[in-house]
């Protein structure tokens, strides 16, 4: 299929103008439809599937996206598309999304256009279900219009499990549909996410609200209301939190009481921040610097979860004794400075950057970053 590739700082997603037909068969609803004589059922969602099983539980509670106002909403997309003439029918574009790697080969001189391959997959609808299933009611009583119709879409491709639904948490938060509140907030407020995820949801909140925390209120989320400048996203932090807590737990079901474990890891991801702090000084919060910018700030969560299973030790004076162990950074901050740090940590995106600078800071320090095992996907 002939895409536009679009990178925006580290985000790299695809322009695709779709047939109508052949999009209607690449997306699967998680919802289910009804036009005037017929109804679109939802697809099963595989238990494996993280994003489509969040998605279809926020849809099934939340009053927006009961039956009579889905219905209603079709209809009315419907006879847009009936007597819509010169004004394109769908001028905004949908959203997919598909987990799976997408392999994107340039056409000649212009690099960011070319063949994008389909996923085996079908898309997720991350934004547009309803545009979707008026197009499917309109073409059934308008067949002959479908090629007069391209839809166009964005595709999002091989992206954690968390991005898709977060992005739709994000779209959907208007007081009419989702509460202003993040995907990270949910999980600790809904019984069906598991106890590791819960676990990270408790411990970013700490990290945002309580007052030792070296990170308080620089923690990008959705309803917060300091004017502080923000150095990373709710959601980032909380992917490395839970990489952490499922290290350490790869059986979720054997975490006992969050707010007994809780404050244990937030003591400790506190105090190697406070560590860093000392080291490398005024660095900490200076612009001029990659310092507590999101692509090293996930590196060093993952330092930190290395160095508290490094031979341990009490927490008393842990301080002074990380501070200690990472005095060798203090010889790697230029390397840190905004201005080149891209050229000098070379990478063909955020996910291998993180993992070179953890790998570099971690040798530094004379810590080797353990293996990660593979894990198979756990039923939620």
């Amino acid at each position: 299929m002939l895409a536009t590739q679009v990178r925006q700082k580290e985000g790299v997603f695809y322009f695709v103008a779709f047939p109508a037909e052949d999009i209607l068969e690449r997306v699967r609803f998680i919802s289910r439809f009804y036009g005037d004589h017929d109804q679109i059922p939802p697809d099963r969602i595989p238990k494996h599937d993280d994003v489509g099983q969040f998605i279809g539980r926020v849809e099934k509670t939340d009053k927006a996206f009961q039956r009579q106002l889905s219905k209603a909403k079709v209809r009315a997309i419907k006879n847009f598309y009936e007597t819509a003439g010169s004004q394109p029918p769908i001028p905004g574009t949908i959203l997919l999304f598909t987990s799976e790697r997408l392999r994107f080969a340039p056409l000649g001189r212009i690099q960011n256009v070319g063949d994008l391959d389909m996923p085996r997959s079908r898309f997720l609808v991350i934004d547009g279900q309803h545009r979707l299933a008026a197009l499917h009611f309109y073409l059934a009583e308008h067949a002959n219009e479908a090629p007069n119709i391209h839809v166009p879409c964005i595709v999002f491709d091989g992206q954690a499990e968390d991005f898709a639904a977060e992005m739709f948490v994000i779209i959907n938060s208007t007081p009419t549909r989702i509460s202003k509140s993040h995907l990270v907030d949910l999980y600790e407020r809904v019984s069906w996410a598991t106890p590791d995820r819960k676990l990270a949801a408790r411990i970013a909140d700490m990290l945002y609200s309580e007052s030792d925390s070296p990170l308080r209120y620089r923690i990008n989320r959705l309803g917060g209301r300091s004017r502080k400048e923000k150095w990373i996203l709710q959601s980032e932090l909380f992917n490395e939190l839970l990489r952490w807590i499922r290290e350490d737990y790869p059986d979720a079901s054997s975490i006992g009481s969050r707010s007994a474990i809780a404050p244990r890891y937030y003591a400790a991801v506190r105090d190697f921040f406070k560590a860093v702090q000392v080291v490398w000084a005024d660095a900490w919060g200076d612009p001029g610097y990659m310092v507590t910018r999101p692509v090293t700030l996930k590196a060093l969560v993952r330092v930190a979860a290395d160095l508290a299973r490094d031979k341990g030790g009490t927490t008393a004076g842990r301080v002074e004794r990380w501070t200690e162990r990472l005095m060798p950074w203090r010889d790697r901050l230029r390397d840190f400075r905004a201005e080149g740090f891209y050229e000098r940590f070379a990478a063909r995106g955020q996910v291998e950057r993180v993992s070179r600078i953890h790998r570099d800071l971690s040798r530094a320090i004379g810590l080797t970053p353990p293996e990660r095992p593979k894990r198979s996907r756990r039923k939620r």
